[in-house]
């Protein structure tokens, strides 16, 4: 029987050795064809909801934004740890300029909207000095607002909130977070593939040459597809912990890496998501918008009628006491409205006091491993059966191929 095995063998020693190769080949594009349907594309192509795909990430960036910084907040870091460390006078000093500019084009406007027979006739000493005293209050109130931001921020900002709207509006910056972070892990896997199927391909190859059944083939090469994915997202998490077999040390790639992952997740984290812009966005527009319009709004009102002085009943009775108090509220739905912009100039500063980048790495870098993984396994977990589906799809295509071309050749 050997020696049938063997003629066999080279007769055919091309075909058979081929297997081995195909099988790797077959390995390594359907752990790279995986890890494409993970992020591409971003949105669905085809006829929802079904004909058709969208990266599993970009898909379900909410829940993967929602389940990835519940490793952050508020284990990690807090709305409170993160205004507390901006000094409000400082933050008040640094936006000076822009807020007296500001306020500057603010006052002509909303004045020649509102009264602009008033307003034209005023000298334009008095009109100076109107917006001069204005302008001069209003770093004061912008530190006022922001030590009542501090004593309140539970209740005005939610860092959770923030983060995952910006993701979700954002899907390309969440498959690239997951892209860099998993990055070596991502790697892995093809190359993983290529390895594993040629090792499952060797042992198809000794099969075909000692028992030869139409099912052989296609079943092989579903399980290279299959079994190349499942084996390689394994190896990325576990073990969790080193382990010793013999004279090997065992430890999940992504574990490994727990120090290098740390720094690379909270730089961009620090510098795509959680930024000072972005925080001030957050704020001034998010689910407490309400709330800090109100505080906003109680600041600049007092500032227009301090500015007011012992002039104000004669300005509420010139201007009209519904119409001074209308002027009161535009003036701060138009400067919530504009801050944003504005408030840039504090991006250097707040950086840099927050520091969020090094205290973000230094706290994921001792992380226990059950919650290191809950970073990038989403990004794994969810719907992984459907890249494993489509590998072992893939695998039984081409064992198909194969058994047409070695039935034709031989």
């Amino acid at each position: 029987m050997l020696e049938a095995v063997w003629l066999e063998f080279s007769a055919h020693w091309v075909l058979y050795l081929s297997m081995p190769i195909t099988s790797g080949v077959v390995g390594f594009i359907t752990n790279v064809v995986a890890i494409k349907m993970m992020f591409s594309p971003l949105e669905f192509v085809g006829k929802p909801p079904i004909l058709g795909w969208q990266g599993i990430i970009p898909s379900k960036a909410g829940k993967m934004a929602s389940i990835a910084v519940d490793t952050i907040v508020p284990r990690l870091i807090t709305e409170r740890e993160v205004f507390d460390r901006l000094d409000p006078v400082r933050v008040a000093e640094e936006i000076e300029g822009p807020i007296i500019n500001l306020v500057n084009h603010m006052v002509e406007e909303i004045m020649s909207e509102f009264e602009p027979g008033i307003w034209e006739t005023l000298p334009r000493a008095a009109k100076d000095l109107i917006i001069h005293r204005i302008q001069a209050d209003s770093p004061a109130a912008v530190a006022e607002v922001m030590k009542d931001l501090r004593n309140d921020i539970e209740n005005v900002f939610d860092l959770k909130d923030m983060v995952v709207t910006t993701l979700v509006r954002d899907k390309a910056l969440i498959n690239r977070i997951f892209q860099e972070t998993g990055s070596e892990e991502f790697k892995f896997i093809g190359v993983s593939g290529l390895y594993f199927g040629c090792l499952f391909g060797f042992f198809q190859m000794l099969g075909w040459m000692f028992y030869k059944a139409d099912w052989q083939l296609p079943l092989f090469g579903l399980l290279v597809g299959y079994c190349t994915n499942v084996v390689a997202l394994r190896m990325i998490f576990q073990p969790q912990s080193p382990m010793r077999l013999g004279p090997w040390k065992l430890h999940g790639i992504f574990h490994k890496r727990q120090k290098e992952v740390s720094r690379d997740y909270a730089r961009l984290i620090a510098d795509e998501i959680v930024t000072p812009s972005n925080i001030i966005e957050a704020v001034l527009k998010g689910p407490y918008s309400d709330r800090v319009f109100m505080m906003i709004a109680r600041h600049v009102k007092r500032v227009i009628d301090d500015q007011s002085g012992i002039a104000r009943p004669f300005v509420a009775w010139t201007v009209g006491t519904r119409q001074y108090v209308k002027i009161k509220e535009v003036a701060a739905e138009r400067l919530v409205e504009r801050l944003p912009d504005a408030v840039k100039s504090i991006d250097v500063y707040a950086k840099d006091a927050m520091d969020l980048a090094n205290t973000l790495a230094c706290q994921l870098e001792v992380l226990p491993p059950p919650d290191f993984e809950d970073m990038l396994r989403p990004a794994f977990k969810e719907d992984e059966w459907i890249l494993i589906l489509v590998g072992a799809a893939l695998g039984c295509c081409v064992g198909i191929a194969q058994l047409i071309l070695f039935t034709y050749l031989g």
